[in-house]
């Protein structure tokens, strides 16, 4: 990672060249210095970045399990009903042609 830094130093020189007196200057520095910190303190990283993918990917994966189980379990379950619906059918036919003969 690439860091990034401010030279307070160099900066209070630059300002004292122009005019600026030792206390303006450092006063100046400071105030830039801490703006920088707090604003590059809340940047994203690519390795930030990359370990909220990692993490994204995981999640997604164990939601891409989950419903595969829950579909697998509609499907027995589906398949369950089925199979009670057409063996009710089966013994009701069954007992339709028992009650009405054929002869």
């Amino acid at each position: 990672m690439t860091a990034i830094t401010f030279d307070t130093h160099e900066y209070i020189k630059e300002l004292k060249a122009v005019g600026f007196t030792e206390e303006q200057a450092e006063v100046q520095a400071k105030t830039l210095s801490s703006i920088f910190k707090t604003n590059l303190d809340e940047l994203a990283t690519r390795r930030d970045l990359k370990e909220l993918e990692l993490a994204t990917r995981s999640d997604l994966r164990q939601l891409e399990l989950k419903l595969e189980a829950k579909i697998a379990e509609s499907k027995a379950e589906t398949i369950k009903w089925l199979f009670g619906v057409a063996t009710g059918q089966a013994m009701f036919i069954i007992a339709i042609l028992k009650m009405f003969p054929s002869h």
